[in-house]
């Protein structure tokens, strides 16, 4: 029996022969420390630039095709990469700042963004806020982001491969609204049961099928459960920052430990899009299962999942599908820069409404669509098929080289 989370990790190929690779630690603009890796080929005029908010994509399977193809490769973690935990979308643009500057201090003709799944919300803000003469002064929690002052170099171009909505855009459809306790993972309301066989739900592999008033009584309330946990944030937030004012009136250290205690909120089962086991709601070549694997129905119940443990903070900025910032949809229209958006035509994640919502809104004059065969990290639709990873490699490559000069 394959495991639950099968299909997630995939392997890249191996690297040309011809690659120099180099590591960098970078100072931020708010003095954090972030790594990154260079890898180039000869004559490589183009670097592309390969970023997800949470996980280390030094690996990406893209890394060795687009470096085939004569393209420059930075791959660049977040001061968040593989815990999440307190990540604000805010610094993390910061630290996206940071590379594209060490870049432009190389000999590199063009610097080119390419944000695969959240790596796709995460560059189409920066595009946002580094092109914007009025930057967003103060984050979904109150900090003040120091956008103005961050020196924040503009990309020349843009690829957006299996752009899902953002983060938070992202949890709030797979969010389970069925929870009644937000301290107990098996609390439960049965009549928002997604996996309840009494509202549609078959036993896998058969597939779901959910009744239209149903699926709208269900994301309704996976937008209140939503809301219920930001006014529960905004609470924490605001007995952190009372602490902190009663501690600089009277210097007493419980106030002090008050004022920093985080407060980490938990969120149980967040693997219940009702789309991974009803095939027929916005139908796509995907597989049955979500992003998390094969049985939703069990993973939902699991350990790994979006916004599992978070900072009242990180779950405003990065979380929250109704206050974080970081969203697709309010970013695109001010991503100005030749843009190239990928479909996967079995992705699990971005359905062929959120591609249709994109190209609408898209603000860049220079604009294409490439739909490619293959699941949304880039795997194969059959095991027979090449992947999704190498398919749209070519169509990108063959879109910057008509731009831009590779090697």
């Amino acid at each position: 029996m394959s495991r639950l989370g099968a299909g997630r990790h995939l392997e890249a190929r191996t690297l040309p022969g011809n690659v120099a690779e180099s590591t960098h630690s970078l100072r931020t603009h708010d003095e954090s420390t972030v790594d990154g890796v260079l890898r180039t080929v000869p004559g490589a005029r183009t670097v592309v630039c390969v970023m997800h908010p949470r996980q280390d994509v030094t690996h990406h399977p893209l890394v060795p095709e687009l470096l085939a193809r004569g393209f420059a490769v930075w791959t660049q973690g977040t001061r968040s990469v593989n815990n999440d935990i307190a990540l604000l979308h805010e610094q993390a643009l910061l630290d996206v700042a940071a590379g594209q500057k060490f870049l432009r201090q190389r000999d590199f003709d063009a610097v080119v963004t390419l944000g695969h799944s959240g790596g796709g919300t995460l560059f189409a803000y920066y595009h946002e806020q580094a092109g914007s003469p009025d930057r967003l002064a103060v984050g979904p929690g109150g900090r003040a982001t120091g956008f103005a002052e961050a020196d924040m170099p503009l990309p020349d171009a843009a690829v957006f491969m299996a752009p899902h909505p953002g983060q938070g855009a992202l949890l709030q459809r797979m969010i389970d609204p069925s929870v009644v306790d937000e301290s107990d993972p098996m609390s439960i309301d049965p009549e928002l049961d997604p996996y309840a066989e009494a509202n549609g739900f078959r036993p896998a592999p058969q597939p779901s099928l959910y009744a239209p008033e149903f699926v709208r009584r269900y994301r309704q309330a996976q937008r209140d459960r939503i809301a219920r946990i930001d006014a529960r944030a905004r609470e924490r937030l605001d007995d952190i920052a009372a602490a902190r004012r009663r501690y600089e009136e009277t210097r007493d250290a419980a106030d002090r430990r008050r004022g920093l205690a985080p407060r980490v909120l938990t969120t149980y089962r967040t693997d219940a899009d009702l789309r991974g086991v009803d095939l027929s709601l916005e139908p796509n070549d995907r597989p049955y299962g979500s992003l998390f694997g094969r049985r939703p129905d069990l993973t939902n119940y699991g350990l790994v999942g979006f916004g599992r443990f978070a900072t009242p903070e990180a779950w405003l900025s990065t979380w929250s599908g109704l206050s974080s910032k970081a969203n697709l949809l309010r970013c695109v229209p001010n991503v100005t820069a030749p843009t190239l958006l990928v479909e996967l035509t079995g992705d699990q994640a971005c359905f062929p409404a959120d591609i249709d919502a994109v190209v609408t809104a898209s603000g860049a004059k220079d604009f294409a669509l490439a739909r490619v065969a293959g699941t949304h990290f880039g795997g194969a639709l059959t095991p027979a098929d090449p992947t999704g990873n190498h398919l749209a490699a070519q169509e990108i490559g063959t879109w910057l080289a008509e731009r831009f000069v590779a090697a």
